[in-house]
């Protein structure tokens, strides 16, 4: 079985995320996803930043009744300085039988080798790079090749650029716009209900 991990700070997750690993998941032929929501080290907390338990619950509403999508809170459990290369350890134990592939964007991919470990990451999974190039960007494609010549298995894959980020959208919900083209409608409950991304007062 081929297995994506998916990480990312999650804040909140919007349409696009989601976009990015239905590609992830149909191009680089996965079976299954997991989407790790980043623990986040004490010192680059936002004033407005979600609780690393309201990010996993916006991510378990949004995947919710996909059978092949499993949203997990190893990450965010963890202590200490979190490594990629540890939750790869982590989920080798876990499916010692199936191949795992790391999702990423192009510009992780160029800074790879600047990585904690990167050369044991690259023997515990393969790379799926999703970029908004098709194969004519040279920077991507040398160190694609770089890494292959370290035995990685490295996929690149086209995906267009989602029209919004989470940093901008936490913009426009902090000014009260409703985001209902960006967020999953159970989201964008969510974040109601619990004020979150909100000016606040004094």
């Amino acid at each position: 079985m081929n297995i994506g991990v998916y990480g990312g700070t999650f804040d909140p997750i919007h349409k696009g995320h989601a976009r990015l690993l239905e590609l992830a998941k149909t191009l680089g032929g996965l079976d299954k996803v997991i989407v790790m929501p980043d623990r986040i080290p004490p010192h680059k907390v936002r004033e407005d930043m979600a609780s690393p338990e309201d990010r996993l619950e916006m991510c378990r509403l949004t995947f919710a009744g996909h059978d092949d999508i499993e949203v997990s809170d190893w990450e965010i459990r963890q202590e200490g300085k979190s490594y990629s290369v540890l939750t790869l350890r982590h989920f080798k134990k876990l499916y010692p039988e199936d191949r795992l592939w790391f999702i990423m964007g192009s510009d992780m991919l160029t800074t790879f080798t600047q990585w904690y470990c990167y050369e044991e990451i690259l023997t515990l999974a393969g790379l799926i790079c999703l970029t908004r190039y098709s194969g004519d960007d040279a920077e991507l494609e040398k160190a694609a090749e770089e890494l292959r010549a370290k035995g990685g298995d490295i996929k690149i894959l086209p995906a267009d650029a989602f029209e919004v980020s989470s940093s901008q959208l936490r913009k426009l919900i902090a000014q009260g716009e409703d985001c209902e083209g960006y967020l999953d409608s159970r989201v964008r409950k969510y974040i109601n209900s619990k004020g979150l991304y909100r000016k606040r007062e004094g």
